[in-house]
């Protein structure tokens, strides 16, 4: 992974072989703690992609071949174990069927272009984090100071 920061701005390039949540979280470590993604496109395989059903239970599909990245949203920010990231993506086999749901993982086969915009100017980081709730589902909490 790059990345480069200009202002609140975040670019990265994901190359073959990492894990999308993975490498976004490392971020951290670099003093991107609360960021919203704003785009990514690139090309993934073995994408484990989800909806929450009506009793709160994520219900997954696993993609292994490589498909089309064509734009991912969320955000990161401090979570009950560390780090946090909530991602959903849009995504097309090479049939150009295009699918799409919650982000359980993937993993890079050519390259992801992501963008990430970092909360500052009052939002600390402790203002928006995840909080264990009820089954697999991790809520967002906003504080206000």
């Amino acid at each position: 992974m790059e990345y480069i920061v200009s202002d609140k701005d975040v670019f990265v390039r994901l190359d073959p072989g990492e894990e999308i949540h993975e490498s976004i979280r490392s971020l951290s470590d670099e003093g991107i703690e609360s960021a919203i993604i704003t785009s990514g496109i690139g090309r993934i395989h073995d994408a484990e992609v989800a909806y929450l059903d009506a009793e709160g239970v994520y219900q997954k599909t696993k993609y292994s071949g490589p498909v089309e990245l064509l734009s991912t949203q969320g955000n990161l920010c401090p979570g009950p174990d560390g780090p946090f990231t909530h991602i959903h993506i849009v995504m097309s086999d090479d049939d150009m069927n295009v699918l799409g749901g919650h982000l359980f993982s993937a993993t890079v086969t050519v390259t992801a272009e992501i963008h990430l915009r970092i909360l500052a100017d009052g939002v600390k980081p402790n203002m928006m984090c995840r909080v264990a709730g009820d089954g697999a589902f991790v809520k967002l909490e906003l504080r206000r100071d």
